[in-house]
């Protein structure tokens, strides 16, 4: 029993040994998402340090929460959610549709995270209404640090997508420049792209740009209604 117990056998103070230390569900809200890599879940947590995020992960594997996969021939590890682990995964939903419901607006945009918006951007975006090869898409914001002011979301005919913060080279489809409030405005579900037109230009590809509102990967939450404002 950690000293942080509460010293309750009640399952719900228990678990919340478990998954209620600091990042420890937003970490599993990564793994729950898909990641596996050490450095792609550093990307969904771009604040956590780096010897923090490997003892949150040493504790969810002693928790039997996730598991340790070496990766044949490499010096990589997959970190792999258990039959426990997946089952957290109503849990993550949960929160994020009450987070969603519940927590005002406003907080949310006072934290803004071009990293993790962008890196969540591609996790979500849908290659289905662009067209059948591959497609660069470059997002530049105007009001963020010259360092992480452009990056490119490199979207392959088989589904994949890359992000790039260098220029990959690739000739550019579409250039969408916008400042980052208001993309994360839109990726939230807060706003649409159509409604805040006035706030994006965007040049190239016709096809792609009219399109823009059903390939954008959008938060998960995204569909669900605010009730506070």
């Amino acid at each position: 029993m950690s000293n942080a117990s509460y010293f309750q056998f009640c399952p719900v103070a228990m678990a919340a040994e478990i998954l209620c230390t600091r990042w420890t569900m937003v970490l599993v809200r990564e793994l729950v998402a898909g990641s596996t890599r050490f450095n792609d879940l550093r990307r969904g947590v771009p604040r956590m340090s780096r010897s923090l995020l490997a003892q949150r992960l040493r504790e969810l594997e002693a928790a039997g929460i996730v598991e340790r996969h070496p990766v044949a021939g490499t010096q990589h590890v997959d970190y792999l959610l258990t039959t426990a682990g997946a089952d957290l995964l109503s849990i993550v939903e949960a929160f994020g549709i009450w987070g969603q419901k519940w927590v005002k607006s406003e907080p949310s945009l006072e934290r803004l995270d071009v990293s993790l918006l962008m890196w969540d951007m591609r996790r979500n975006l849908d290659p289905s209404p662009l067209p059948p090869r591959r497609t660069v898409l470059n997002f530049q914001f105007a009001d963020v640090p010259q360092s992480k002011r452009s990056w490119w979301l490199i979207v392959e005919p088989n589904g994949a997508v890359d992000l790039c913060l260098v220029d990959p080279g690739f000739e550019v489809d579409l250039v969408v420049t916008t400042d980052l409030r208001t993309m994360t405005e839109v990726w939230m579900g807060l706003t649409t792209t159509a409604r805040a037109a006035d706030k994006f230009e965007m040049d190239g590809c016709r096809d792609v740009a009219s399109t823009i509102q059903k390939w954008l990967g959008l938060s998960p939450f995204a569909a669900q209604k605010k009730l506070v404002s």
